[in-house]
Parts: C-alpha cells; sequence; structure tokens
C-alpha cells in the first residue's frame, strides 16, 4: 500500500481526495476515518498513530472539503455516504472499520444505515443522527455567517466549541492549526454543509446496522451533548457509550489515547 494521497471519481463524477494514513499488509480490514465540518483527513494525521492496529488506515476529505472537489450543493448525507461507497469500491474492499468524528460522524452512520454490510465497525465520536427540531435554522443562521461575514467570523465561538478553555489555553498551536483548516473552506461549500446537517436524519436507516459500535462523547461537548450520544445509543443497542471528563467536541485531538482504545475496542 502506497502512502501517496490519490483522488477518485465518486457516483456523480465529483473528485473525492483520499489520504492513506497507515500501510499495512495486514489482512485485517482497513480503517477509514471520515472528518468534522469544514476539516479535512489532516484531522486524522497524528490520531492515526495512537490507533495500535496492524490495518490500512484512509482519510476521505468529504466532497467541499480539503482537497475534494468544491462541488455545487445541494449536499445530502446520503450523497456523501455514496461518496464513501465510491472510494471504498475504488480500493476494492469489502468492508472497513468506519470511524467518524463530529459531521464525520452523522455521515458514518448514513453510511452504515445505508450499506450496512459493508461495515464491519463503527466508531462514532462527538456527534448525532439528528440535530432536532430546530437545526434547520440555526444551522442556515451559522452558514449565511460564514458567507456575508467570512470564515474568519465564527473562529471564536468554534474554538470554543472544539476545545476545553484549559486544553486551548495550552496548546495554542494545535488551536492555530484547526483554524487555518476552518478558513480555507470554500464558503458556498460551508453554507451547503451547514443546510444538510440541519436537515439530517440518519435514525430510521440507522437500525439496520447490526455490528459493533463505540460511542464517544466529550463530558463537555455542547455541540453534540451527552444526550445525543445516548440517542444512538438507544438506537443500536449493541453499541458501547463512552464519555470523556473534561473533554469538548474534538474528543480525537484533545484525548486521542482514550478514543483509539475505545475505537480498538469496536474493532475486537
Amino acid at each position: 500500500m502506497s502512502l501517496t494521497p490519490f483522488n477518485v471519481t465518486s457516483f456523480d463524477h465529483v473528485q473525492i481526495h483520499v489520504t492513506p494514513l497507515k500501510s499495512s499488509s495486514s489482512t485485517h480490514k482497513p480503517v477509514v476515518f471520515l472528518h468534522a465540518l469544514a476539516m479535512s483527513a489532516a484531522m486524522w494525521k497524528e490520531f492515526a498513530a495512537h490507533l495500535q492496529i496492524d490495518a490500512p488506515m484512509y482519510g476521505i476529505d468529504l466532497r467541499g472539503h480539503g482537497q475534494s472537489e468544491r462541488a455545487k450543493g445541494p449536499f445530502s448525507t446520503e450523497q456523501f455516504a455514496k461518496d464513501v461507497l465510491s472510494v471504498i469500491d475504488h480500493l476494492k474492499i469489502d468492508q472497513v472499520n468506519l470511524v467518524g468524528c463530529s459531521m464525520g460522524g452523522t455521515v458514518a452512520m448514513a453510511f452504515a444505515g445505508h450499506y450496512p454490510n459493508r461495515v464491519q465497525s463503527l466508531s462514532l465520536i462527538d456527534t448525532t443522527a439528528c440535530y432536532g427540531a430546530d437545526a434547520k435554522g440555526s444551522w442556515e443562521k451559522r452558514g449565511q455567517q460564514g458567507v456575508t461575514q467570512g470564515l474568519t467570523s465564527l473562529l471564536g465561538f468554534q474554538v470554543e466549541r472544539w476545545f476545553s478553555t484549559s486544553y486551548a489555553e495550552q496548546n495554542p498551536s494545535v488551536v492555530k492549526f484547526y483554524q487555518d483548516i476552518f478558513v480555507k473552506n470554500e464558503p458556498a461549500c460551508y453554507l451547503e454543509t451547514c443546510r444538510m446537517l440541519g436537515q439530517a436524519d440518519e435514525r430510521a436507516h440507522l437500525v439496520n446496522y447490526k455490528g459493533p459500535c463505540s460511542v464517544v462523547v466529550g463530558e463537555e461537548d455542547y455541540a453534540t451533548p451527552v444526550a445525543m450520544a445516548e440517542e444512538i445509543k438507544s438506537i443500536l443497542p449493541q453499541a458501547t457509550l463512552t464519555v470523556l471528563k473534561a473533554v469538548r467536541h474534538y474528543a480525537p485531538i484533545q484525548a486521542p489515547r482514550e478514543v483509539a482504545a475505545c475505537i480498538s475496542s469496536a474493532m475486537s
């Protein structure tokens, strides 16, 4: 397996960028990582080293993000799931261990709900199956702010949600790394992705997935709070739920060892 990034042509000809994160000659099913809103596969580069499993690992830049094509909207989670399927088919993989954080977790649930036989294990981190009845308006407002005032105007709001205050103060270079990724997004794509999340509801299809699942949430995550993780657990009775103390929305960054242990548990 080469560690050279590559593009995959998705079902509707959009170019999806894939970053191999770890090579392996093992027969273990690969791990595929899906990133948070306005992030990219770069979110997982350091984290992958904490996952002490001998398996190939890939990070996907979801459409409109990172180095994937800045496709025009509207977007849907089912469309994003088809992009993931296109990548997996391109790699000639029958099943994957699917890991998603925040938006990536919502997309992972869409994928597992529509293509349950392609998922060996599912790890859902700081995410939700549905943001609720009032989500459309709040997500529209956030997306419009990115367009009219620029993504930089959202940085204070985002950092406060991503990391605990103490972690942000002690790790300014980490905070800047993710801020830089955030502001490089195309505002129009950001708006369409916000709209997608505002209307997403994976609950009806998620019941189709019967395999192992690890649900992880930061105790202080108020972007996708503990109650949302508990709802996923109620839909997937085979899932385990882990709540990480003093951690907010980006648990894989703030608590990589703990999150890696949860993923490993789902894969074992």
